[in-house]
């Protein structure tokens, strides 16, 4: 039986790939073909979605951009008996699919598997190794996972780049009869989207990291804090836990160990501030989602005031790697003090957009030129914006900078949740830095007086410099109050939203004069 591969992912939903897949069915009926349909998840290859592709001789072959008018011709060229791959008889037609440049150029750890098959079959997922770390967990110590982790060098995919290995070992060494795991999934930032795809597309890694961790510090019950944008990501999940109650690989027997670990997912209600751990918490307690203040420590102190670990996803999806392959295996990956790989979200005017996954040490411009291949306008490049909403635009000078968690820092900037949003010529910086302080008047908690007063003036000061109301004054009024915001401010909501203001005005003062 001949296999067609069709996306059922977010992104290639909102493309047309179930209307694709759909009319598939219909003719596969009608003509009583041999040809059973799976819908897998994203390759992250966006830019050719819907992307369907076909099994032939244990090799996969893709098209492009399907459309409705296009999948009987579809269905005719893949059942010649003559097929051949290098005729390239269709338009659509892209040849096998991981010899696709851009497919082909990275390294995938955390995103092998997306797009291989059903993200829903766990027999699909253990025969690609799915599980296999969480086996190898449950025959070591809390203690040696641990140190499995320290010595990987993980840092936090989620912004903060804090050493995972260090996080856990605060949780397993803070005596409490309670402890749990939360992931934060509440993925707002804008330009961002490899939390949602690793959900949707290879769900089983996140529940297998999840335990892992609770594994690691004597936790037994998990939590998933997913944003209610996600609703495609929310029913994969749940389908998914539900059918690792029924295996036994959730409950009061993991894989048959007198090992116990929950896990539910709760739902956002919205906020952006609820991406930050202790605002989540907060949320995942009930409560209005406001910033606490530090310490004590989410991990001394945390969910229901006990000892939590809070991850994101590309966090938590890394361990069940490190678990399998073991900790050296995923830090020969990377460069200095940045070990293992990093999920790139290329998105905004860009030719290319999509999920890359590469080591660290690869520079912005290979990134945006190789990977993205420009804009999508054709227009140069004007500005890249690199970590979210809150990063700073990065100098064009500085575009040969690796992405290196030091190496950004060193430069003004930072990778965080390793979304890069591109601008070409046509774009007016300042509308940009505008977005970002009212961005956060929106989104403030309104805890802390910087960031709940200083978004709201840094709007009207920008608004009197649109307005050509004492250009030069009002310029070094913003710089004033974004360092006030930057230093004063209870956390990173209204400590970074200047980055891009400053930034904005720093590189391109022509947009603001």
């Amino acid at each position: 039986m001949r296999k067609l591969f069709i996306p059922n992912d977010t992104s290639a939903v909102a493309m047309g790939s179930n209307l694709v897949a759909n009319r598939f069915e219909e003719l596969i009926k009608n003509k009583s073909l041999d040809i059973q349909i799976i819908r897998n998840g994203s390759r992250g290859m966006f830019w050719l979605e819907p992307l369907v592709e076909f099994e032939s001789d244990f090799k996969r072959f893709g098209f492009q951009s399907v459309d409705l008018s296009e999948v009987e011709s579809i269905l005719e060229f893949i059942c010649d008996d003559s097929f051949d791959a290098a005729l390239n008889k269709h338009p659509k037609f892209l040849g096998e699919t991981e010899s696709i440049e851009y497919f082909k150029k990275q390294q995938r750890l955390s995103f092998f598997r997306s797009g291989l098959g059903d993200p829903l079959c766990i027999d699909h997922y253990s025969s690609l190794e799915g599980f296999t770390g969480l086996k190898k967990a449950l025959e070591m110590q809390p203690q040696q996972i641990v140190d499995e982790v320290k010595n990987s060098g993980l840092r936090g995919r989620g912004g903060a780049a804090f050493p995972t290995g260090i996080k856990w070992q605060t949780v397993l060494d803070t005596a409490h009869s309670k402890k749990y795991i939360v992931c934060n999934a509440d993925e707002g930032d804008s330009g961002t989207f490899a939390d949602r795809l690793l959900m949707e597309s290879d769900p089983y890694q996140l529940i297998e990291g999840m335990i892992i961790a609770g594994l690691a510090v004597n936790a037994n019950q998990g939590y998933i804090y997913l944003r209610s944008e996600y609703p495609f990501a929310h029913a994969t999940l749940n389908t998914a836990i539900s059918r690792c109650y029924a295996e036994g690989i959730l409950g009061q027997n993991v894989l048959g160990k007198k090992i116990c670990f929950e896990l539910e997912v709760r739902l956002g209600a919205g906020a952006y501030i609820c991406g930050e751990e202790t605002s989540l918490l907060e949320s995942l307690e009930g409560k209005r989602g406001l910033v606490r203040s530090k310490p004590p420590l989410p991990a001394i102190e945390g969910l229901f005031g006990c000892p939590t670990v809070v991850n994101n996803v590309l966090t938590l999806g890394a361990i069940s790697t490190i678990l399998c392959k073991g900790s050296d295996y995923y830090k020969n990956y990377g460069t200095g003090r940045s070990r293992g790989t990093l999920p790139v979200q290329l998105s905004g005017n860009i030719k290319r957009g999509g999920l890359i996954e590469i080591p660290f040490g690869i520079s912005l411009r290979e990134i945006v030129e190789d990977f993205g291949g420009g804009t999508f306008s054709g227009n140069p490049v004007k500005a890249i914006q690199v970590g979210g909403p809150l990063g700073a635009f990065v100098d064009r000078d500085k575009w040969d900078t690796p992405m290196d968690y030091e190496a950004f820092s060193a430069i003004n900037s930072m990778i965080g949740h390793g979304g890069i949003v591109v601008f070409d010529d046509q774009i007016n910086m300042f509308d940009q830095a505008r977005f970002a302080m009212e961005f956060c008047a929106i989104e403030s908690c309104g805890k802390c007086t910087p960031c709940r007063i200083g978004s709201t003036r840094g709007l009207e000061v920008l608004d009197k410099i649109s307005s050509k109301k004492d250009v030069e004054d009002n310029l070094i009024l913003l710089e004033e109050l974004c360092d006030t915001m930057e230093h004063s401010s209870l956390c990173a909501m209204g400590g970074m939203t200047p980055f891009p203001v400053k930034s904005a005005v720093e590189l391109y003062k022509e947009d603001f004069t």
